[in-house]
């Protein structure tokens, strides 16, 4: 008898836990998925790295060397054998979490890569908190006064959503703010010459000036990510405009919207109450325009000379060094789809009638 109602007992509780896990499913499958879908682009990263014209052995190797020497190197960096040998040595080290050693020096890519990806990520976060300011600021501004002269301006800006590439705009800033008016750093570094940057910590280059103390660094590295940053929220807002002013619209003319103005409620519980039903699926935009906003930074490190993973990726390129770049690829893809995991994950517990099967069941 109690071997019995101990059995009951276990059924129920394995019960309970199934059900359990399948009202979680939601978030417990696109965390299950997330290493598929790295693999699957580390995959398309190691091909396409290939399609880059050159031999990495040669050019290590040099011109005159006997077919001993090449095939010597051909060993050595790990290219020897078949494409699918290569991609079975690729694919296990990644399993071990390796990304393999650099081309052009030996040294392992993981490393060098985080030796420069707290600089890209820091420059990347500071410019993503001020264009979510920049665009909530402005979204405001259209949904209190929609038929202002500014309300217009901003509809406006918002409809340029991904007209003109950040290089693009970065070029004209530097023309414009630097070459013309100088009234920023020249583009040739996290700070000026003479000053250097402090010892890591953190290896956030901003944030372990402060953190030793060294203001004059804190504010070297300022002015000179000033300008980075303008240009990435400049061309970065009206892509998260479009979408939110989107989402705003009909939640301004929402019946609950409607009472609440009729009733006499208080501007601020308007605002709130239109945000909190635009905003959850704006969210996911957002972590969509992180992945967006990592790769437009790489480019604008390069562009201002602040070295980090635009060098780094550039230099790969330039040398050949196929590890080094699918390592990077690999390495920012990651991080770009945690952060929109992340983003979607937000979205859903912020508004449940967004999760797999909530509205076929008609809950």
């Amino acid at each position: 008898m109690t071997a019995a109602v101990a059995a009951v007992r276990t059924g129920v509780g394995t019960g309970a836990a199934l059900a359990a896990l399948r009202r979680q499913r939601w978030w417990v499958m696109r965390v299950l998925v997330l290493p598929v879908h790295i693999l699957v682009f580390a995959l398309i990263a190691f091909f396409l790295v290939r399609l880059i014209p050159g031999d990495p052995a040669r050019a290590v190797a040099g011109p005159d060397a006997t077919p001993e020497t090449y095939e010597a190197v051909r060993v050595q960096l790990g290219l020897d054998g078949s494409i699918w040998t290569q991609l079975g040595r690729y694919v296990a080290g990644l399993a071990r979490l390796d990304l393999g050693a650099s081309i052009a020096n030996g040294r392992p890519v993981f490393d060098e890569i985080m030796a420069r990806l707290p600089g890209t990520v820091e420059l990347a976060v500071v410019s993503f908190a001020i264009l979510v300011v920049v665009t909530l600021l402005l979204s405001v501004a259209v949904v209190v006064a929609p038929r202002s002269l500014g309300a217009r301006i901003v509809n406006g800006y918002s409809q340029a959503a991904g007209a003109v590439p950040d290089f693009v705009v970065g070029v004209i800033g530097i023309f414009v703010f630097y070459a013309t008016l100088r009234i920023v750093p020249a583009p040739n570094g996290r700070t000026r010459p003479g000053l250097t940057e402090p010892e890591p910590i953190t290896h956030l280059p901003l944030l372990d000036s402060v953190l030793s103390g060294r203001f004059a660094v804190t504010s070297s590295i300022m002015s000179h990510y000033l300008l980075p940053i303008v240009v990435l929220v400049a061309s970065l807002a009206p892509l998260l405009l479009k979408q939110l002013l989107g989402a705003l619209a009909p939640a301004a003319e929402d019946r609950s919207t409607l009472f609440r103005i009729a009733t006499g409620a208080p501007r601020r519980t308007v605002l709130v109450s239109i945000y909190r039903r635009a905003l959850p699926p704006t969210i996911a935009v957002f972590g969509t325009i992180f992945g967006t906003l990592l790769g437009g930074t790489v480019i604008i490190e390069q562009l201002f000379g602040l070295g980090g993973l635009g060098t780094f990726a550039v230099t790969s390129v330039a040398g050949l060094d196929f590890t080094a770049l699918q390592g990077t690829l690999v390495l920012v893809a990651a991080i770009s789809m945690i952060v929109f995991l992340l983003a979607d994950v937000v979205t859903m517990a912020l508004d449940p009638r967004r999760r797999p099967g909530v509205q076929g069941s008609g809950s």
